[in-house]
């Protein structure tokens, strides 16, 4: 079989933005609207999904499904990141920090929409593959480090938005710490109940107002 050209890799990624849409549709009801923003649908048609997962599982990559990327670990399906990053809702004069770079699509997401983006990876040979990959690809606004994502970047804190892609029991209090007043933090959150994409916004005076969604099924963060 020949391999796939430009045109055809287009085809699979409009196609999996209307498979985003038709699940954001699904779940109206838990999520209270039916449509995503059509920034962040727009940058999944751009970001190539099929460079940030290995060869192997390449030509399953605009399939709306989690895919394995090493040690473990997987890259969200399609609709888990534009949810997430729907619901961060980052802006072009906005920094934000990232815990669990992974291979860095989702980070790709994030930084064509964000003014910067900082993200932390504990596991180093995502951090890596990470770095060159998006430099290769034109991002000179994303900044990578490797690190236990629960003490956040100190030194580049307060962020206005902050996306963790690993489940934690409760919100890294350093986190909550270096989210700026007005800021918001999304990431999945681990109770008996099972985990469920939950979205925590500061207010002005730093009050804490949490929102839980959808049930979903993360990694559990990983500390050193």
């Amino acid at each position: 079989m020949k391999p796939m050209t430009e045109e055809h890799l287009a085809v699979l990624r409009r196609h999996m933005i209307e498979m985003i849409a038709i699940h954001a549709d699904l779940t109206s009801e838990e999520l209270g609207k039916a449509t995503l923003d059509e920034r962040v649908l727009a940058s999944m048609g751009q970001v190539p999904r099929h460079l940030f997962v290995p060869s192997s599982v390449a030509p399953y990559a605009y399939q709306d499904m989690p895919l394995p990327i090493g040690f473990g670990k997987t890259v969200s399906q399609p609709f888990m990141v534009a949810l997430m990053t729907d619901l961060l809702a980052p802006q072009p004069h906005e920094a934000v920090l990232e815990i669990g770079t992974g291979l860095g699509y989702q980070t790709a997401i994030l930084a064509e929409l964000a003014g910067q983006v900082w993200s932390v990876e504990i596991i180093e040979e995502f951090a890596s593959h990470a770095e060159a990959l998006l430099q290769d690809l034109g991002f000179s606004n994303v900044a990578i480090r490797v690190g236990d994502g629960s003490r956040g970047w100190p030194e580049h804190a307060p962020f206005d938005k902050i996306l963790v892609s690993v489940a934690a029991e409760r919100a890294p209090p350093a986190l909550l710490s270096q989210l700026t007043p007005a800021g918001r933090l999304v990431l999945p959150l681990e109770s008996e109940e099972g985990q469920f994409l939950t979205v925590i916004d500061k207010d002005a005076a730093g009050q804490i107002k949490t929102r839980k969604l959808i049930p979903v099924r993360f990694s559990r963060l990983e500390t050193v």
